[in-house]
């Protein structure tokens, strides 16, 4: 019986990639140089691999970022801080979800959206589906894919600003008061999980949309405008923080029809997220990359 079952790491990764953002088209509407865009994500991979070392890093980019962001420059990059370390004590979150379980009932993007009051054009939860086999013997697989929340995100990597950090728990998040939208972080995340938002609004469809910003910006700011809220920046999935924070789980997960999402602390040897991980069935998309995500997959 054909399945998830069938596919292969190889077959889950050109998946991922049919549903990669256009990276050039992204920066034609950008303000910002798109040739040092590509040479920053080119060699952020390097750092993660070990090919480059970090502060040579810094040091290759430093003018250069300067020449195009002046004062918004982070001083990470002012310094050549080394910002490669990662956090080994405490709490890191994350996320396995097993493919076998997966209907592809959407309820997690559907539910992501509802509760991130993401904007149209903006999902952190996608679903992305393939048919496979021949006819009569075909099936449908699923590969939900959230933000991977990696260990050494390229995304962080880049940021000239460092609007785009992570945490000790291990989760990516964005300073959207930092964030200037030049989008290099959307060329160089390799797993498609971040998207620009242009400030287009659901008020059309849905009256008082506006009235009430996402979680991630803060309540109290009110109404969805510029000048109130981060218009023009970009966006990504945190595992919904501010539920975590509440000790809930993540919308998604709690949503899951089939029961295909787990969430905890992977430095626990005892909890679910961290046993599953171990297990044979175990991947991470895109491996070879060395990135590290915390969002792990059962196949």
């Amino acid at each position: 019986m054909l399945g998830s079952k069938n596919m292969t790491e190889k077959d889950w990764n050109n998946l991922l990639d049919t549903a990669l953002p256009d990276v050039e088209k992204e920066m034609e509407a950008s303000p910002f140089d798109t040739k040092l865009s590509f040479n920053m994500a080119d060699d952020a991979r390097k750092v993660i691999n070990g090919k480059l070392n970090i502060k040579d890093f810094h040091k290759k980019y430093h003018s250069k970022l300067m020449r195009e962001f002046g004062e918004e420059v982070g001083q990470d990059f002012a310094s050549g801080a080394d910002d490669d370390s990662t956090a080994t004590d405490g709490v890191k979150w994350g996320m396995v979800i097993d493919l076998r379980k997966c209907v592809g009932c959407d309820t997690c993007t559907v539910s992501c959206k509802a509760e991130n009051r993401t904007p149209p054009g903006i999902s952190y939860n996608v679903v992305l589906e393939q048919e496979i086999g021949d006819f009569p013997n075909v099936a449908k697989v699923n590969l939900p894919r959230p933000c991977m929340q990696c260990e050494k995100p390229s995304c962080v990597q880049v940021c000239p600003t460092r609007a785009t950090f992570k945490l000790d728990n291990g989760i990516v998040t964005i300073d959207n008061d930092r964030c200037i939208g030049c989008r290099y972080c959307i060329v160089a995340c390799p797993y498609g999980a971040r998207s620009f938002d242009f400030g287009e609004s659901y008020e059309d469809e849905m009256l008082g949309y506006n009235d009430v910003t996402s979680p991630e910006y803060g309540i109290e700011r009110g109404e969805r405008k510029p000048g109130k809220t981060p218009i023009g920046t970009v966006r990504k999935c945190n595992f919904c923080l501010h539920r975590l924070e509440r000790g809930e789980e993540p919308a998604c997960v709690e949503t899951c029809v089939g029961d295909a999402r787990f969430f905890g602390d992977l430095n626990d040897p005892n909890s679910t997220v961290s046993k599953l991980s171990k297990s044979p069935r175990a991947f991470r998309l895109k491996s070879d990359l060395g990135n590290g995500p915390n969002v792990i997959y059962l196949k």
